[in-house]
């Protein structure tokens, strides 16, 4: 078994696109911190991002068949697509959504996702650290 950690559009720009609300961390040092946090915690993880909202559907069809949890920055694809949120409920594992930003405390359309209503915990807010914490939880329910 295999933690899939997916993200979604833009986060790729991690450290460089609005450093104020994402912070300066860059997504190679968040998947580095990811795959540090994953080795100490004796888990198995990949961590993949993507642009195109298809490619992050199959990800979570690929995460469903295999029977692998999963950790999700879905970014703004939470606010907006019900495909995610269809595909998320067939998932069959636990899945963790992770957001850098508090995203209650930003524009009013962020506050709803499609996602929090089928994941089994949303961490919002907390920064990268939101990732790891993520991991902590799936080690503390023996997902390994």
């Amino acid at each position: 078994m295999t933690i899939q950690v997916l993200n979604g559009a833009n986060l790729g720009r991690l450290g460089t696109r609005e450093p104020e609300i994402y912070g300066s961390t860059t997504y190679a040092q968040l998947v580095d911190v990811l795959e540090t946090t994953a080795r100490e915690l004796e888990l198995d993880v990949r961590v993949r991002q993507t642009d195109d909202e298809a490619e992050l559907l199959r990800w979570i069809h690929e995460a469903t068949d295999a029977g692998d949890p999963v950790v999700l920055n879905p970014a703004s694809w939470s606010h907006t697509s019900v495909a995610l949120h269809d595909a998320l409920a067939a998932l069959n594992t636990p899945l963790v959504e992770v957001h850098i930003s508090n995203i209650h405390k930003r524009e009013a359309f962020r506050h709803h996702s499609y996602v929090s209503s089928v994941a089994d915990g949303v961490i919002a807010g907390l920064g990268v650290e939101g990732y790891v914490l993520a991991l902590q939880w799936m080690s503390l329910r023996g997902h390994r």
